[in-house]
């Protein structure tokens, strides 16, 4: 992994860079904290999550600081006994107390929910961000305002980017400066599982081949086609790394040689690549998948591993054309696609990837955003024209 520089930016007359987001900072590596990150070279950035209830019976922040990084996150708790009026007052309330304690004026928005638009539509911005990472209206459980919502933020946003191309012409009708950032890689930390890492000692011991998955375990996620993939080779080890959100863990299949592993940190996943024979992307073909972009797709090519997914449709227009990815659609074509993939020498799968995923680094998307985020900041800046 590329070493971060994690010295305080310099003085210089870059505003203060506050990120909205639903994801906690330490929950998994994903998107914003690879963007974060890298933003915190040359921006204070803050990270302000969702709010915690609390018993107490005023709010208050709770400032996190983690371990290698300089970005820092913000709890906001708020009194569980209050309405959800006074709550959302509280909120407004909370985000003016913390400017105030960190003198912050004027700040960069950058947005990657909806649901926060109201804490801060108030703020007078640098520049408004909208990162439209997923499309969070499909998801299980997504709230009813969020479409509302998502229309104001983005008639107030001053730069809108996507998670993916299909979320991109999706939107591209919807704002007058909308970009197609898909996911990126490291691929440095990744490449790291071809060089013969030690396996952690819960998958060490499980016999091969063995065909792996990581990432949050989900409505997203194809159980039945993973139930079928163990039934159909009970000699195949497929391991499934990841926390369990928003589905019953009960509702996992279990079978022999299906091994939940949990939830791993983002310096381990390398180890776990390193024994994988095939990288497993069982996605299910609904509406909360219509427009991801699996940042998980690059992270396996880098660690050396061929791919077999169901046909997401960014997956299949950024990687179909690679002999390491394997497209499949309904349970025998995928069994059929691991069997052809394990038959694969290691030097196909990497060479031609490696041409791909070399255009592709978080180090070069953040760059571009930066400029961006530069032109629109500088925007408001100008008086307006008559």
């Amino acid at each position: 992994m590329t070493p971060r520089d994690l010295s305080h930016p310099a003085t210089t007359d870059k505003p203060a860079l506050i990120c909205l987001s639903h994801l906690r900072w330490d929950f998994v590596t994903q998107r914003p904290q690879h963007l974060m990150d890298r933003f915190a070279r040359d921006y204070r950035v803050l990270f302000w999550e969702e709010a915690i209830p609390t018993t107490h019976h005023l709010p208050y922040l709770e400032f996190h600081a983690f371990h290698g990084t300089t970005v820092q996150a913000v709890r906001p708790r708020i009194p569980d006994r209050w309405s959800p009026q006074d709550q959302a007052a509280g909120l407004v309330g909370l985000f003016d107390q913390m400017l105030a304690l960190n003198g912050i004026v004027r700040p960069v928005l950058w947005l990657y929910t909806p649901m926060m638009w109201p804490v801060v539509q108030h703020v007078d911005a640098a520049a408004v961000v909208y990162d439209c990472m997923d499309e969070l209206a499909s998801f299980r459980f997504a709230p009813p305002a969020l479409a509302g919502l998502e229309a104001a933020l983005m008639a107030s946003a001053d730069l809108v980017t996507t998670g993916g191309w299909s979320l991109w012409e999706a939107r591209r009708n919807d704002h007058a400066n909308i970009h197609a950032f898909p996911s990126s890689v490291e691929t440095g930390h990744f490449a790291t599982a071809r060089t013969g890492l030690a396996e952690p000692d819960d998958q060490a011991g499980l016999p091969g081949p063995r065909l792996g998955w990581y990432g949050v375990i989900d409505e997203r996620v194809d159980l039945d086609l993973i139930a079928g993939l163990a039934a159909a080779r009970p000699d195949w080890s497929v391991v499934m790394i990841g926390p369990v959100v928003k589905i019953d863990p009960a509702s996992l299949p279990q079978a022999p040689n299906l091994h939940w592993l949990g939830q791993k940190s983002y310096d381990q996943l390398p180890a776990y690549l390193a024994g994988w024979d095939v990288a497993l992307m069982p996605f299910a073909m609904n509406e909360a998948t219509r427009y991801i972009s699996p940042t998980k797709t690059p992270e396996y090519l880098a660690a050396g591993c061929p791919v077999v997914s169901t046909p997401v449709r960014d997956v299949v227009r950024q990687y179909g054309h690679l002999h390491a990815v394997r497209i499949a659609d309904g349970p025998a074509a995928f069994v059929a696609a691991c069997a052809d993939a394990l038959a694969d020498a290691p030097a196909d799968t990497c060479t031609e990837a490696d041409a791909v995923l070399a255009r592709q680094s978080w180090d070069l998307t953040q760059a571009r955003m930066a400029a961006l985020l530069d032109r629109a900041v500088d925007r408001r800046r100008r008086p307006a024209v008559p």
